[in-house]
C-alpha cells in the first residue's frame, strides 16, 4: 500500500480535496471532494512521484524528475476539460 505524504495531504487541502489510500491495486491514491463523493484514483504504482523522491533519492533528484514528469505531460494542460481530471490532480497532488 502507498504512503501518502503530508506533501500530498498539505496539497490537498490547497486544492480543497480529500485524500486516501486507493484500493485500486494498480493506483496510490484516491481522491474525493469534501462531501466524500469519488473524484479519481491517480499516480500508478511502481513508479515513482516528487514525494517519494525527495524521501529516497533527496531533493535535488526529485527536482529533475518533477521537472521532466512536466515537461511529459505538459500537453495535458492545453485540454480545456483539464481541471478535475485524474491527469490535473496527479499534477498538483503528486507531482
Amino acid at each position: 500500500m502507498y504512503d501518502i505524504t503530508q506533501y500530498s495531504k498539505d496539497q490537498a487541502e490547497k486544492l480543497g480535496v480529500k485524500i486516501r489510500p486507493s484500493h485500486n491495486p494498480k493506483k496510490k491514491i484516491n481522491v474525493y471532494d469534501w462531501n466524500g463523493q469519488f473524484i479519481a484514483s491517480i499516480g500508478a504504482r511502481g513508479y515513482g512521484d516528487y514525494p517519494t523522491y525527495i524521501q529516497t533519492k533527496g531533493h535535488k533528484y526529485a527536482e529533475n524528475r518533477r521537472r521532466l514528469y512536466r515537461i511529459r505531460h505538459n500537453k495535458e494542460r492545453e485540454n480545456p476539460n483539464w481541471e478535475g481530471s485524474p491527469s490535473y490532480y496527479a499534477w498538483y497532488l503528486l507531482w
